[in-house]
């Protein structure tokens, strides 16, 4: 069983998606039509822009939707997922590349999603931090006794997860991993606290969107972040899809369930094409994984 994985934020480079656009009609037709539905040109922030407005919230997530996409679009019949997921935003990605969302209809979620969340970034400070090293249930316990807004937010790979919150919950947060033995506890460089409850403003507002939108029985299984299972049935995705946005990236979790559940190869589709592989590698380092090439 073959299972094809999309990535979210983080998996930006510059450039990202020229190629595509110089070399496929269909890839032209695809970015124009964003440019029209998103209402600015993003392909010129992708081929020509800094690292700095890639990192841009609005911007980013678009962005790595549209790389991914266009990517399982040019792969043709290669692309026969026998199930798909995608990491946080990654998941918008694999609904559309499993025929659940149209190109229009995902893109102008991914558009939704990006800029409430961006709104909410800026209604309170806040941030999150990687922490290597540490088991789960440590991390998790440590985020439990602190009295700012600090939760394990995702669950990457063992020995990997990203805590996010208010700006003093994670400084105490790191403090407190760091004296547990954590092998890096270190704030990263993002505009917010990404599921965590202080994304509830972007919630409300992408909780109509997601409702009003037509979705379709995906082709195959997709596995999604808020319990790492297979799900094909509409109204489920929808509420999982809800849910994702103040609650935790159970990534791990869906590693482990793809694996048992039968998957025997993984196939990274956009961004750098490394990230979640090398998150698969951490279950096991034998296990194929290849990125998709087009």
């Amino acid at each position: 069983m073959k299972a094809f994985v999309f990535p979210g934020q983080a998996s930006q480079f510059e450039g990202m998606g020229k190629d595509l656009y110089e070399n496929s009609s269909t890839a032209r037709d695809m970015f124009e039509e964003a440019n029209t539905i998103l209402g600015y040109r993003i392909s010129d922030i992708m081929f020509t822009g800094t690292a700095e407005q890639l990192k841009e919230t609005r911007v980013t997530q678009p962005a790595v939707f549209l790389h991914s996409v266009i990517t399982a679009r040019l792969a043709g019949p290669r692309f026969k997922p026998d199930a798909v997921a995608g990491h946080s935003l990654g998941e918008f990605s694999a609904l559309v590349a499993a025929h659940a969302l149209g190109f229009e209809e995902g893109l102008n979620l991914v558009k939704v999603r990006a800029e409430a969340m961006q709104s909410a970034c800026e209604l309170e400070p806040s941030t999150m931090a990687a922490i290597i090293g540490l088991e789960d249930d440590v991390v998790i316990d440590i985020c439990d006794k602190i009295d700012s807004v600090v939760i394990a937010a995702n669950f990457n790979c063992p020995g990997q997860i990203v805590i996010s919150g208010s700006i003093s919950g994670v400084t105490q947060a790191i403090e407190d991993c760091k004296q547990a033995g954590a092998r890096t506890a270190i704030q990263l460089a993002v505009g917010g606290a990404f599921h965590s409850p202080l994304m509830s403003p972007a919630k409300e507002a992408l909780e109509d969107e997601i409702n009003r939108v037509v979705m379709r029985e995906p082709i195959c299984p997709i596995y999604q972040n808020v319990d790492g299972l297979p799900h094909t049935d509409v109204q489920e995705i929808k509420s999982n899809l809800i849910a994702q946005l103040t609650a935790p990236v159970l990534w791990t979790q869906t590693m482990k369930n793809m694996i048992q559940n039968g998957v025997t190869e993984v196939v990274e589709v956009g961004g750098t094409g490394k990230v979640l592989r090398g998150f698969f590698a951490r279950i096991d380092r034998r296990f194929p994984t290849e990125t998709l090439t087009v």
